[in-house]
């Protein structure tokens, strides 16, 4: 199945035929900041990934080795990516169309805004879920 994706404006368009990672939901601060909330993202090897518009895309280095790519023109933040890793982040929000994907979890958590709660019942880690200890909402069980 082939995914479709764009900015808001369609300034820069992308596409996929691989599988994508389900969904994590990230609450750090980095994100909050330029979301203006959380952040639901999917990922795909960078090499899977076609995309159009490039000239449209401006990347900016949020921290050492990690950027965010946004539309220049519409402003809409579409991908994230550790440069020295073969994956890229796709914000699930930029996804056109039935995608099949699910949330999967919740990374960061540690830092995340006090204006909301996560009662979902879904995997809670209080920083990426490659490293941290599971946490789980009060009313998940544990």
């Amino acid at each position: 199945m082939t995914v479709q994706g764009s900015c808001l404006c369609g300034a820069v368009t992308f596409s996929t035929d691989a599988r994508l990672r389900d969904v994590a939901a990230c609450h750090c601060r980095e994100c909050r900041k330029q979301s203006g909330h959380f952040v639901a993202a999917t990922a795909v090897e960078k090499s899977d990934l076609a995309l159009s518009g490039q000239d449209r895309l401006t990347w900016f280095t949020s921290s050492p080795g990690y950027r965010r790519g946004f539309c220049g023109a519409c402003g809409s933040l579409l991908f994230w990516e550790n440069t020295a890793s073969d994956l890229i982040s796709v914000m699930a929000g930029s996804l056109d169309g039935v995608t099949g994907l699910t949330t999967s979890e919740h990374i960061y958590v540690a830092e995340k805004g006090d204006y909301y709660q996560i009662a979902d019942g879904l995997p809670q880690f209080g920083g990426d879920s490659s490293t941290a200890t599971v946490q789980r909402a009060p009313d998940a069980g544990n």
